[in-house]
């Protein structure tokens, strides 16, 4: 027992007498039997707590070089013999031979590092010597995987067996795996070995294997058969990384493969004929395209080849489409046309192309292209939207009625010519609300507000304007009809569209001479409507208005529909049998084209109200007209079409006129507003801030803009420099 006030000490061994060299030598004889009885296999007879005590006491009295140097010595000599072993097999099982040894080096190594664990932890770091089991596998390398004779033979052995992988053989992959392994082992922390060993002459022979394989598959095979032999011949090279070598090696492998495959023949394949791009295009080969993309897409420059060969072809194709004379002759067929080809390209780069923004980007600027190059195509979208709001939509859902117009704004998107749509589309819209044509006021709405969405409130304040003037034109008639009761209206029953000048695309036609019944209803609506409004003018439309009138004939009576020209000319014959054309023009003051054009409706076969004198299809001023009293039809209200006078496209590149005027007033408009915030500017300059200002509603042409800048330095809006002719000054 220790005292009270003491403590139990335990203080470390410290020998009293040091380890002379023969001792130590006898210890290290002890450690070296055991080392070979571990290569021996014969661990299992060993004692390492007593091997680890050996080794500690040889460190622990400076022996440590001396159990360094002796198990470098010892390792290599039986590392000599396993070489000589090794180098002695056939190609065939070198592998195997090398494989096997180098497990059992490994297991080895490890025991031999757990008996000199002291040796490390002190002897090495001190001295900075390679750890003992990294000194097992630096000896390996030198004495076996550099052996002369099995060096050059072990990297041709792996090289044979990828070869024969390649060629549909099979191999032993585990093999594989643990000789690269090993190369990448006995490089100590580094890939040096396995690189210079294999990497470097697998990567030239795998360059070399796959620029011929690909040579000779492009010459043989079309373009989708050589695409699904590089992605598969890609996902094997990815199996052969992920199986047996190195991680490291994936992104060289990789490179050289799609070089080879793909960015050597990235032309080639877009541009084979009968089964290219061009061919798969046409023929809608969604899958592959999509195999061509997914593949192009790993070499991102290959890409261009894709976007440039869409373009083109779109730009053929579109171009022919828009320079088809017999779609020119029919809008409706030609804007199809363009739906058509959109929605199938918008379908390829949705489906193949993963919707790449740079795919979208090309087909934009092909359809921008070629749907420019005719100004027709703006009034042909126009006569589209007319015929769809007319009859197209009926029947379908608000979902498709709101697909099909988005459809017409996604083409409406690409024009240039916006100012000239609109033209026509005022038009067009007009003409529909006043004869009651349209599908449906909500689709028409729904198209106004999507072209607002897309060019601003200027672009559709008339268009608003049209709706707003129908609905106070029912509410004005109406009021009108309550304060006409009770008077004497003739046996006229009066209905007027109320119509804002500026909103509606109105002509200036001096009105015809209605009959007195109307001329008084119209007189008295006048009276009424400027004592109800201050400040306002009203002009008679006569050209754009119908008429029911009841008509007696031999066969009975019926109501006929008519045009408002054509009513006053059925009602001229209450008071005479037989009147001429020329006496009509001068009666009813209708001018001379548009009563012939009504007249025509009249005397044909189907409709025949009139008998004409001589009888033929042209009508001249000394003809004579009289009623057909034998006029028969099934029913009782007939309407008499006008002969319809197809809409004529304008002319390639011609501008309607007051989409010309338009144009002059806007132009100048930009100008003085860009002179008045800059107050100076070159001509050039002015020039590209008035196109980027009016881009959105057309494209003006240079030309054009320096002959207003002219105009409104002749108006003394602007005035050239006096030091330099191409700078103009705003004058205030």
């Amino acid at each position: 027992m220790a005292d009270k006030k003491g403590k139990f000490v335990i203080k470390p061994f410290r020998p009293n007498v040091p380890m002379d060299s023969t001792q130590a030598e006898k210890t290290w004889q002890a450690l070296q039997e055991a080392i070979h009885e571990i290569h021996n296999h014969n661990a299992s007879t060993l004692s390492f707590e007593e091997l680890y005590r050996n080794a500690y006491n040889l460190v622990l009295h400076k022996h440590g070089e001396l159990l360094y140097k002796g198990v470098n010595d010892t390792v290599k000599n039986h590392l000599k013999v396993v070489a000589n072993a090794i180098a002695q097999a056939t190609d065939d099982l070198l592998l195997q031979e090398l494989s096997a040894h180098w497990q059992d080096h490994k297991i080895t190594m490890i025991m031999i590092r757990d008996i000199l664990m002291y040796l490390d932890r002190t002897f090495v770091v001190q001295t900075r010597k390679t750890p003992v089991y990294d000194l097992g596998l630096v000896l390996f390398r030198d004495e076996i995987a550099r052996h002369a004779k099995i060096k050059d033979r072990l990297s041709q052995r792996l090289l044979q067996l990828i070869l024969k992988e390649r060629q549909n053989e099979l191999i032993d992959r585990s093999l594989l795996k643990s000789t690269l392994s090993m190369l990448v082992d006995v490089g100590v922390h580094s890939r040096t070995v396995y690189e210079e060993d294999f990497e470097i002459l697998f990567l030239e022979q795998t360059a070399t294997f796959y620029r011929q394989e690909s040579q000779q598959y492009i010459s043989q095979n079309t373009t989708p058969d050589y695409l699904k032999k590089a992605e598969q011949r890609l996902k094997e090279e990815a199996s052969r990384v992920q199986h047996y070598l190195d991680a490291s090696t994936e992104t060289k492998l990789k490179d050289i493969v799609e070089k080879e495959l793909i960015s050597n023949h990235a032309k080639t394949l877009v541009e084979m004929e009968n089964s290219g791009c061009i061919a798969m295009f046409r023929d809608n080969k969604i899958e592959d395209l999509a195999r061509m993309y997914n593949l192009f897409s790993r070499v991102p420059a290959t890409l261009t080849e894709m976007r440039d060969a869409l373009s083109a072809y779109v730009k053929e194709i579109g171009k022919a489409l828009v320079t088809d004379q017999e779609k020119l002759k029919d809008p409706v067929l030609y804007v199809q046309g363009l739906l058509e080809l959109k929605d199938k390209y918008d379908t390829i780069v949705c489906e193949s192309f993963k919707n790449d923004k740079q795919f979208q980007k090309t087909l934009k600027e092909a359809f921008e292209f070629f749907i420019n190059l005719d100004t027709r195509t703006a009034q042909f979208l126009s006569l589209y939207l007319d015929d769809l709001l007319k009859k197209g939509l009926k029947g379908l859902s608000e979902e498709d009625q709101e697909s099909k117009l988005d459809k017409m704004i996604m083409l409406f998107r690409f024009l240039q010519d916006k100012d000239i749509f609109e033209n026509y589309y005022k038009q067009h819209l007009a003409k529909r609300l006043l004869s009651g044509k349209s599908t449906s006021d909500d689709a028409e709405r729904t198209m106004i507000a999507k072209l607002k969405t897309e060019c601003g409130y200027q672009f559709t304040s008339k268009l608003e304007g049209m709706f707003t003037d129908m609905k106070l034109s029912a509410e004005t008639m109406t009021a009108f009809k309550n304060f006409s009761k009770g008077k004497v209206t003739g046996g006229v029953e009066l209905s007027l569209n109320i119509l804002t000048t500026g909103f509606w695309p109105t002509q200036s036609v001096p009105p015809c001479k209605l009959p007195a019944e109307v001329g008084n209803m119209c007189e008295s609506f006048k009276n009424y409507y400027l004592g109800t409004h201050t400040g306002r003018r009203i002009t008679w439309q006569t050209n754009m208005g119908t008429a029911d009138i009841k008509c007696t004939f031999n066969t009975g009576r019926h109501e006929l529909n008519v045009s408002t020209y054509q009513m006053c000319v059925l009602m001229m014959f209450n008071t005479v049998d037989r009147i001429t054309v020329r006496e009509l023009v001068q009666t009813c003051q209708i001018p001379d084209a548009d009563l012939k054009r009504h007249l025509m409706s009249l005397i044909v076969p189907k409709f025949r109200v009139l008998n004409k004198e001589p009888k033929g299809k042209d009508i001249n001023d000394e003809d004579v007209l009289s009623v057909n009293l034998e006029f028969a039809s099934k029913l009782f209200r007939v309407k008499i079409p006008l002969v319809h006078v197809k809409e004529t496209a304008v002319e390639s590149f011609d501008v309607p006129e007051p989409v010309e005027e338009d144009r002059r007033h806007l132009i100048e408009a930009a100008i003085v507003r860009i002179m008045k915030s800059r107050k100076t500017l070159e001509h050039n300059n002015l020039v590209a801030e008035v196109t980027k200002q009016l881009t959105a509603r057309f494209a003006p042409n240079p030309a054009i803009i320096k002959k207003r800048i002219e105009s409104l330095i002749e108006r003394e809006y602007l005035e050239r420099s006096k030091t330099d002719r191409r700078v103009y000054n705003y004058l205030a």
